[in-house]
């Protein structure tokens, strides 16, 4: 191996390395969802969360829309109990 190879080598690993960060550099820049945007679907999702409200370490209070509806989740210790948003239970 000659000087001319090994400085090929290492150029083109230096080439590699930089657009390897370069790309890191862009989605962190853009956010990871960049790619997503591009996506052939345009259309609305159906499916939101509204707000989450942690109640204490294991359970957590979500507030999810879904086709206009709202419904209320509690979500934590290994259980889902839900109700639609604005019910009142007894």
């Amino acid at each position: 191996m000659n000087l001319a190879d090994f400085a090929r080598a290492v150029f083109a690993l230096a080439l590699t390395l930089g657009l390897m960060g370069l790309c890191a550099a862009a989605l962190r820049r853009f956010g990871p969802d960049a790619l997503a945007r591009f996506g052939a679907s345009k259309k609305e999702r159906r499916l939101a969360i509204v707000e989450t409200l942690v109640l204490d370490p294991s359970r957590r209070l979500v507030l999810v829309s879904c086709d206009g509806r709202e419904r209320l989740l509690l979500l934590g210790e290994g259980r889902l109990l839900d109700a639609p948003a604005g019910a009142e239970r007894a």
